[in-house]
Order: structure tokens, then sequence, then C-alpha cells
């Protein structure tokens, strides 16, 4: 089914619709706006998958051994000590 609508655009949105399909990179003015549509659909979930694996990696963490501040930073620096100690 196809429905149509009335959009309000600025000069700058519609001249640059219009140079799409002047250069033939779009059939139609109306491709261009389901083409920008299905690129934000895509966006949109392909955020709510990051979002979903930013979550789940904080709930790993959450459920894992939790390490305070200065344990973390006494870690780090003996970390860094013994990769300074090595030979390059």
């Amino acid at each position: 089914m196809t429905v149509k609508i009335w959009i309000s655009l600025s000069d700058d949105q519609e001249a640059y619709a219009r140079g799409l399909v002047d250069s033939g990179q779009s059939p139609s003015l109306s491709a261009v706006f389901r083409r920008g549509l299905d690129m934000l659909r895509r966006d949109s979930e392909m955020h709510e998958v990051e979002l979903q694996a930013l979550r789940s990696l904080i709930d790993q963490r959450r459920a894992g051994p939790f390490v305070d501040l200065d344990q973390g930073e006494a870690a780090t620096r003996t970390f860094l000590t013994s990769k300074r100690a090595r030979p390059a």
C-alpha cells in the first residue's frame, strides 16, 4: 500500500533532494525520501543493537568480581612496570 503525505522542507533540503534526482542518483523525490527513511530505520536498529550489547556488557561486569579504584590503579601500575621492564 502507498500513502501520500505532505512534508515541509527547507530550501537547502529541497535543492539537495532535487539535485540527487537531477544527477541520476535517485529516480524520484519519493525514492530519495524512502531511502532516507530506510537509512534512519537501519541507523535506529543498529543503535538499539549497540545499546543492548552495552547493557549486556554492563550486566556482565556487574555480575563479575568488583575491583575498587585503589586495586585497579595498583594492578595497572604493576602491569605497566612489567611492560616497561621487558626489552623491546
